[in-house]
């Protein structure tokens, strides 16, 4: 199956190179628009429909969080179309911001992994069928923290929360929690309360729960001695 990719960025060079880096024999994507500003991409997701948008974070008008603010407005009126965003910077909060309307079918990655055409390919495969994935760099504010602190904020957590946070880090729902650790799925919400207590975040049911989930698992990816790779994230 060839997905249909669409490209927002005002930059023309960079949208030129991005496109063909797609094009490319064995990528499996098509691209079927090319637009330069937020009014433009709307507009071209309602004539051509496409599997996934690959969009800058700023655009005109007027350079703010576009890519993110379209984002959310495409999780509003086509919530199957995946979402890359690509970004000149490494802060966790743009990240969160891109997350807190669901992090199904959303990707952000740092500009500078454009030139790994295997990676960029990757990453809008994997939304394209309502992956997350998140750029490994964007953990490493959050790692460099912890190397200042003196206590890491899992170490209050029971053997049992350590379980349930571990399958969060894997992507893995509430539901499949509960069948895999042999719990109910109401036990399984208290446990990922009581997690969310610990390492000082709120837990609901709204959709400020998504990043709050999502920085629980950025907090257990830096506790990580291994290798840390792009997470897919629940």
């Amino acid at each position: 199956m060839t997905l249909a990719v669409a490209l927002a960025d005002d930059n023309l060079i960079v949208r030129e190179g991005i496109a063909q880096l797609l094009a490319g024999e064995g990528s499996g994507i098509e691209v079927v628009g090319r637009c330069e500003d937020l009014p433009a991409v709307l507009e071209l997701v309602e004539a051509r429909r496409p599997d996934v948008v690959v969009t800058d974070i700023r655009m005109p008008p007027p350079h703010t969080d576009e890519g993110i603010r379209l984002a959310a407005l495409l999780r509003e009126s086509h919530p199957a179309i995946g979402v890359v965003v690509l970004s000149n910077y490494a802060n966790p909060v743009y990240a969160l911001a891109l997350l807190e309307s669901g992090s199904e079918g959303r990707s952000y990655l740092l500009k500078e992994r454009v030139h790994d055409r295997a990676q960029l390919i990757s990453a809008i495969h994997a939304v394209a069928v309502g992956g997350s994935v998140m750029d490994p760099k964007i953990i490493e504010p959050l790692i460099a923290a912890r190397t200042r602190g003196e206590r890491s904020p899992l170490a209050d957590l029971t053997a049992r929360e350590r379980e349930v946070l571990s399958e969060i880090a894997q992507g893995t729902s509430n539901a499949a929690i509960a069948e895999k650790l042999v719990l109910t799925k109401r036990a399984v919400e208290k446990h990922i309360n009581s997690i969310f207590m610990k390492l000082g975040l709120s837990y609901s049911r709204n959709a400020d729960s998504v990043s709050k989930r999502v920085k629980a698992v950025l907090i257990f990816l830096a506790e990580s001695d291994s290798k840390v790779e792009p997470p897919t994230l629940p």
